[in-house]
């Protein structure tokens, strides 16, 4: 059997040539699989679809299954509007999983840059975009992806040139991040381009490996050098108020001394004045009682005691002094 070609709605199909009249039913059961072919669509859950009329922009239609005029009057274009695509710069990823395998080879035109002070610093990033207006995103551009990465180098390069080669190695990355992300959705809007940058972030930096020897011994002693300062400041830290401390307490105690000083001196004071006044108004009484008291205090702590009658004289006495302690 011979078959042609018939173009339906911009669609081929091969029918058979018809010898025949009655193979006409033939023709009418393939023209309407292509009219309810033509007809229908779907947009999946992260689409959207933008409705062209004879290359006409005529309306956008949510997720489901969708009606549109057939043989071609209209189509439809399906971008993912909810999708964030990715974009690799200095390396590409040959196979994603916990453990990627990546590769740099051949993506050092678009890596190698010179920072703020002329040194070469080999830098890989990823840029992730969305899409936040499908109509910019379809008409106004005709190469969005490479627009994108156009765009995503000029951007990087400039932050890159205005920092030292430590400041993007060090703590600089984050300011560089943020930076980059924002002069590239500033052209973006300029261009109409319809998309919205979610994240750009810094993958590595290394010097060219020509000089990384070098470049790794100026870092590690960069690093020893501020491993020293941390030490002396972790000491300085400690010491300082050590010493504050121990100063506040000696002047504490001095002040404590100093008040302890003068209040005794005080009290004795006080006590003698006290004690004059009574002796002025009774001296015979206030003097025998002044004896008895300091009797009453030191003979407590004499050991030996040897009483002796007052009336006996002119016979020297003799005392053991080697004998028990007790009262004679």
């Amino acid at each position: 059997m011979e078959y042609k070609k018939v173009i339906i709605g911009g669609e081929e199909f091969m029918i058979p040539k018809l010898a025949t009249a009655g193979n006409s039913i033939l023709i009418i059961g393939i023209v309407a699989v292509a009219l309810i072919w033509s007809s229908f669509y779907s947009v999946g859950p992260d689409e959207v679809g933008v409705i062209l009329r004879f290359g006409k922009y005529v309306r956008t239609t949510e997720s489901g299954l969708h009606m549109k005029l057939p043989f071609g009057v209209e189509q439809v274009k399906k971008p993912k509007i909810r999708k964030r695509f990715t974009q690799e710069f200095g390396f590409r990823t040959l196979k994603a999983g916990v453990q990627s395998t990546i590769t740099k080879s051949g993506y050092g035109n678009e890596s190698l840059m010179l920072t703020g002070d002329l040194n070469s610093a080999v830098v890989t990033w990823i840029v992730q975009y969305q899409i936040k207006d499908p109509m910019d995103f379809l008409f106004n551009v005709r190469k969005v992806e490479g627009t994108i990465r156009d765009i995503s180098e000029v951007a990087m390069r400039q932050t890159v040139g205005d920092r030292s080669v430590d400041e993007i190695l060090t703590f600089g990355r984050g300011e560089i991040n943020q930076e980059v992300q924002v002069i590239m959705q500033e052209i973006l809007d300029s261009y109409g381009l319809g998309v919205q940058i979610v994240l750009v972030n810094l993958q590595d930096v290394d010097p060219p490996p020509s000089v990384k020897p070098a470049f790794d011994e100026v870092n590690a002693a960069t690093q020893d050098m501020d491993r020293l300062i941390q030490e002396a400041r972790r000491e300085f830290n400690e010491s300082v108020p050590r010493a504050k401390g121990r100063a506040e307490q000696q002047v504490r105690q001095a002040e404590a001394y100093a008040v302890e000083r003068i209040n005794l001196s005080e009290g004795e004071a006080s006590r003698f004045i006290s004690l004059y006044n009574e002796y002025r108004k009774a001296k015979r009484v206030t003097k025998r009682r002044m004896y008895l008291e300091t009797l009453a205090e030191v003979l407590p702590k004499i050991e030996n005691k040897w009483i002796v009658e007052g009336g006996g004289n002119g016979i020297l006495k003799l005392l053991d002094l080697n004998m028990k302690k007790g009262v004679k």
